[in-house]
């Protein structure tokens, strides 16, 4: 296979496997320079005017060891094998939530799936997601709430990971209604291994997306800077459980930064699980949801709301949520989860 690094494309693939995620040198260089013409840059040592030389020496040595045609092409034959998309910012499947994101936007996204879901506007689409280690009452409301948005035509966006993430794309899987997994490492790399089949389903039913190159593995950067696309590509992010310091914390605040809403459910006072969608509330950051017609109102305020009280209530004490297994989750008490109330001690009182 021959490549031509003269092909604004092919140069812009080089300059994004080489770059880390979110960096705003390489961002600026190819907005005011073209990706052609980077290229070329990268090999002067001579910055380009408006670019100091400590941070232009310093950009230069992180980036030119890893502008290797080797590499490059490496990247568009795995990508072309594993029956992958390239999507750039010129293309018309492009998502229009990334503009939002000025000089961290991604230089370019691969896609597996329908990469035409990505062309909606971002009010059809939602990003919901939690913890990892969620509880039986997170992935059960989680499904009820994906489950009601789902069919009315709402797409959902998520990460791929065990928890709320996965009764997130499980649900809307289940119910027909198109999703979007947002990958920190390579599409060829499933992670974490234990959700395969499910992103495989994502694929085949929704799409995949990365900006990293077929081969590249997860890194805690890489999960830090996946959450900016997560919360650019919906109206509006949803929390359904998370701890205190909770990575998903990240995404709401990418979302609150770019002016998208955000909402948060909350929990028992008891739960850790819920500590961080409190702290998101009392903050500011998100705003309190109970269900599927509160981020309606989150990605169009002036949505009427056709629910019913039943339908509205979610989380609710009862001897079980009903249908659950249509989700591909158990039908599991909320009730039995839910930790008995504390009793306050308080002398002369009983």
């Amino acid at each position: 296979m021959s490549i031509d690094m003269s092909d604004p494309r092919t140069a812009l693939i080089a300059l994004a496997a080489a770059s880390p995620p979110a960096d705003r040198m390489t961002r600026r260089l190819v907005d005011e320079h073209g990706p052609v013409q980077t290229l070329q840059i990268a090999t002067s040592p001579i910055p380009p005017r408006g670019i100091t030389p400590l941070g232009f020496a310093t950009w230069r040595r992180m980036i030119a060891p890893a502008l290797d045609e080797t590499i490059t092409e490496a990247a568009i034959a795995d990508g072309e094998r594993l029956g992958l998309t390239i999507l750039t910012p010129d293309d018309d499947h492009w998502p229009t939530g990334m503009r939002d994101l000025r000089d961290r936007a991604p230089l370019l996204l691969w896609a597996k799936g329908d990469t035409s879901l990505l062309s909606q506007p971002v009010a059809s689409r939602v990003t919901i997601t939690g913890a990892r280690a969620s509880s039986s009452y997170g992935e059960q409301v989680t499904a009820e709430i994906v489950h009601d948005l789902a069919r009315d035509g709402v797409q959902i966006v998520s990460g791929g990971a065990y928890g709320i993430d996965h009764a997130a794309h499980q649900a809307a899987l289940t119910t027909g209604g198109k999703t979007i997994g947002v990958m920190a490492s390579g599409l060829d790399r499933h992670y974490p291994i234990g959700n395969s089949d499910l992103i495989e389903r994502i694929a085949e039913a929704g799409v995949l997306l990365s900006e990293a190159a077929p081969g590249v593995t997860p890194t805690k950067h890489r999960f830090e800077e996946r959450g900016r696309i997560l919360a650019a590509l919906s109206g509006a992010t949803a929390v359904i459980e998370a701890g205190a310091r909770s990575g998903t914390r990240l995404v709401a605040e990418e979302a609150h930064t770019l002016r998208r809403s955000v909402g948060s459910l909350p929990g028992p006072v008891t739960s850790a699980s819920s500590t961080g969608c409190h702290l998101l509330i009392q903050e500011g950051i998100a705003t309190l949801i109970t269900g599927a017609h509160d981020i309606r109102r989150l990605i169009d305020p002036t949505a009427f709301d056709t629910m019913t009280p039943e339908r509205a209530t979610v989380g609710t004490r009862r001897s079980a949520l009903p249908g659950m297994e249509r989700f591909g989750l158990p039908a599991r008490s909320t009730a039995d989860e839910m930790p008995p109330p504390r009793r306050l001690s308080i002398p002369g009182l009983r």
